[in-house]
């Protein structure tokens, strides 16, 4: 069964920062073959993407929202992923997502909820 579980949402006051982590179980490639990206989805707006990770790491992609402010990663040891978020601002909240992509493979999370508010 194949799983991505993220973690690490919650509520956090403008200016600060969260780590999200997507872990993932059962997938039936290695997960080093995978681009890993993150979506976000706020209330009443479409899902776009966030930042698109590269299976060596690199971030090939960010929203021009949140460039400077966010850093993907990747532990492909961990079959993890990461999204380090800083000067959060209230318009970053949403639910966030990890998607597992590899050409007709592509595996999501439940999400999970960030709340940036005063």
């Amino acid at each position: 069964q194949v799983q991505l579980v993220e973690s690490g949402g919650g509520l956090v006051q403008p200016g600060g920062s969260l780590t999200l982590s997507c872990v993932a179980s059962g997938l039936p490639l290695n997960f080093l073959l995978y681009d890993v990206n993150w979506y976000r989805q706020a209330r009443g707006k479409e899902r776009e993407l966030v930042a698109s990770i590269g299976v060596d790491g690199s971030v090939t992609n960010y929203a021009d929202v949140v460039k400077g402010r966010f850093t993907g990663s990747r532990d492909n040891g961990k079959t993890s992923a990461y999204l380090q978020m800083n000067s959060l601002k209230p318009d970053d909240t949403a639910v966030y997502y990890c998607q597992a992509k590899y050409f007709r493979y592509e595996f999501w999370g439940q999400g999970t909820q960030v709340s940036v508010s005063s």
